[in-house]
């Protein structure tokens, strides 16, 4: 691999963190937070609290899966 070759796939990257977190970002404005989310176990006991973030997860899941099958086809 040259570095050419080299160079462009760290810019490729750069700029795919970029827009992630630009889209986080975003989305950190509009979307509700993580406990007000429906579908997410909240257990609080004293001094603790674990969140579970079910449903989100799952969406979370299925968009990323759409995402890179999208991808892997418009590689192929």
């Amino acid at each position: 691999m040259n570095l050419e070759v080299l160079g462009r796939w760290l810019l490729f990257l750069g700029a795919g963190i970029a827009l992630m977190g630009g889209l986080l970002w975003l989305m950190g404005r509009f979307l509700p937070q993580g406990g007000d989310f429906p579908g997410t176990i909240r257990i609080q006991g004293s001094g603790f609290t674990c969140v579970i973030p079910l449903l989100a997860s799952l969406l979370l899941s299925v968009l990323l899966t759409i995402l890179l099958n999208v991808i892997a086809r418009w590689m192929k």
